[in-house]
């Protein structure tokens, strides 16, 4: 026990799995394509030295080889909880038209990202009006329930749909969403036609859209959120549809997509 106690706790400390996590660390919205030698100047070691953790990382889908010696951000990083790591580009880009969507719309407004078959609410801006939909940061809803989740499913091509519902009951749902495979993908391909995703409960409506980026990616989904006392108004509802579509154009440019 004493042997223990006079360690530091620099003893401790994992060097290969410090470096991965400080690799993953290394990318952001500007910098999402990274080289094996930018990894090792920016650690000050040598490429040789790292070469096994980039592997790994690969092999564990952490990373995506893009082209040779040059990585970036693989699927794993959302699937396994680093999904504010991969989005905090997008929630600093969105989150002042969200807030600008929100004052011209009076409804509120969320930004959420796609994580296997739920959605995950990353960003809010509050409607300040008494009656009001507002979904908490953090949250996580069923895809097929929801209109920005609708409007994310749209960016995978059928058997990609296919394979990821497969086994997948989508009757646990509550409200007015699909009920099966068949009726989902029928529903996406006639929002797909309306050029945007609406899900209502029994007393509110969300209308949702995708930001795509500069490779044509489905990388997130912005709403805007309202009780039907406000979306029951057909003028209304168009005013917001059109609002919303306007505000994904233009966050959509800022990653790169050029409309």
């Amino acid at each position: 026990m004493e042997e223990i106690e006079h360690k530091t706790k620099g003893d401790y400390l994992v060097p290969a799995l410090q470096k991965g996590l400080l690799i993953l660390e290394m990318f952001t919205h500007e910098r999402n394509v990274l080289s094996v030698n930018d990894f090792a100047k920016r650690l000050g070691v040598s490429a040789s030295t790292i070469y096994r953790t980039v592997v790994t990382l690969t092999e564990m889908g952490y990373l995506i080889k893009t082209e040779r010696n040059s990585y970036s951000l693989g699927s794993r990083v959302l699937s396994n909880g680093f999904t504010f790591l991969a989005s905090r580009g997008i929630v600093e880009i969105a989150a002042p038209y969200l807030l600008k969507l929100r004052d011209e719309s009076s409804a509120s407004c969320h930004l959420m990202v796609r994580e296997g078959v739920e959605v995950i609410y990353l960003y809010r801006a509050a409607s300040p009006q008494r009656l009001a939909v507002n979904v908490p940061v953090g949250t996580r809803l069923d895809c097929h329930a929801t209109a920005g989740g609708r409007a994310l499913l749209r960016g995978l091509a059928p058997e990609e749909l296919s394979e990821l519902y497969s086994g997948v009951a989508l009757d646990r749902a509550l409200g007015h969403t699909p009920a099966s495979l068949p009726l989902l993908k029928q529903m996406l391909k006639e929002e797909e036609g309306l050029g945007y995703c609406i899900s209502r409960s029994d007393s509110a409506t969300a209308i949702g859209v995708p930001l795509i980026n500069y490779a044509g990616e489905y990388v997130a989904a912005i709403n805007v959120s309202a009780p039907d006392t406000l979306m029951g108004n057909e003028e209304i509802r168009s005013l917001m549809i059109s609002l919303l579509q306007k505000t994904a154009e233009e966050i959509s440019r800022e990653l790169g997509n050029p409309g």
